[in-house]
């Protein structure tokens, strides 16, 4: 049994239409699983045995490409579902799961999903909304690859991890979790040269702050200008 009272997550939009019961029947069929940061939540090509609510912490999914190369995918931020293979069909997990920060989360097995949308089909209605936004994201991405400055994809990047997880702070907007130039890299498809580069470009102008695994956005209208600059 999960040890998360239902007043904890009742909040949670992904369980959003579930009756106080429903949900107390669901938390006992879960467990709650702690990861360090660093620590790997399951593997690519991995047999799924599991699917999560995110409760506290971010987790950052990689994937490696054919050709080796890495790539992140996004970003799990608190009360998102993840590692929900069998909602694509599929009996393996797609990417590798790797927690960002300290992490904890909800986690129920894989081989009990079947019968939980049928019982609880909001929960059916969720696991689609995650899978189609995820889709939608990744269109996004694949579009900016192709059609942008690497100075805008790095901008655009930037300003959806400060919407995801900013936190205010005397310099500007923190992401708040630890991210590197290296993360920022395989996120849009460049080299750690090159992000490194406008980086530090963007510090000598006061548009960003860093440091050890830390990025503060101190000018975030200065960024959006640089995210909708026309490409030439």
């Amino acid at each position: 049994m999960a040890n998360v009272d239902r007043s904890q997550v009742a909040g949670l939009p992904v369980f959003a239409g579930l009756a106080p019961g429903e949900l107390d029947e669901l938390l006992r069929e879960a467990r709650t699983v702690r990861f360090p940061k660093g620590s790997t939540v399951f593997s690519q090509d991995e047999e799924a045995h599991s699917f999560f609510v995110l409760l506290n912490g971010h987790v950052r999914a990689v994937k490696l490409t054919p050709a080796g190369q890495q790539i992140v995918v996004r970003y799990v931020g608190p009360g998102e579902l993840f590692g929900i293979a069998p909602a694509i069909g599929s009996s393996t997990y797609p990417a590798t799961a790797i927690a960002a920060s300290e992490s904890l989360a909800l986690a129920w097995r894989s081989a009990a999903w079947p019968r939980l949308i049928a019982r609880y089909p909001s929960l059916a209605g969720t696991a689609l909304q995650t899978v189609g936004s995820r889709l939608q994201e990744a269109h996004t991405r694949v579009i900016e690859m192709t059609t942008e400055q690497v100075e805008q994809r790095v901008a655009r990047a930037l300003l959806r991890l400060a919407q995801q997880a900013g936190k205010k702070v005397d310099e500007g907007v923190q992401i708040d979790f630890p991210i590197t130039r290296q993360d920022v890299a395989e996120m849009i498809g460049t080299t750690l040269h090159t992000v490194s580069r406008i980086l530090s470009a963007w510090e000598d102008q006061g548009l960003v702050e860093g440091g050890r695994q830390r990025i503060v956005i101190r000018d975030p209208h200065k960024l959006v200008m640089l995210a909708e600059k026309p490409s030439e």
